[in-house]
């Protein structure tokens, strides 16, 4: 993977829709994403709704995340057929952290087992 990957230029608030679409489609909640989202940047909901409202784009939004949980590193498994413990580039594993934990979600899995907790 480059280090310019399509994805860091998209808008983070362009994405944020289609994680609440697919896990409503589920039955889960916008809210319970948000929590998501949250534990694993360290933003503040106020923050997280600035990042939201600059358009900032992935690579800023996680570039500016005020603290990466560390309980992120338990996240494993596949996503998108890739091992998310095995991606080299950081940028890509943050973003594929998020996918991995929306996947959870949208699954069912409990929230305490998502937030590794």
């Amino acid at each position: 993977m480059t280090d310019d990957h399509r994805i860091y230029r998209m808008s983070f608030a362009s994405i944020y829709p289609l994680y609440i679409a697919k896990v409503e489609r589920k039955g889960r909640t916008r809210d319970e994403v948000d929590q998501i989202i949250l534990w694993l940047t360290g933003y503040t909901r106020e923050a997280f709704e600035a990042q939201l409202a600059n358009k900032a784009d992935v690579r800023t939004f996680f570039g500016e995340a005020p603290r990466l949980n560390p309980a992120r590193n338990l996240i494993t498994g596949l996503i998108c057929g890739i091992r998310v413990e095995n991606i080299e580039q950081p940028l890509m594993r943050e973003v594929r952290y998020m996918d991995k934990l929306i996947d959870e979600l949208a699954r069912g899995k409990a929230m305490e087992k998502i937030l590794r907790s």
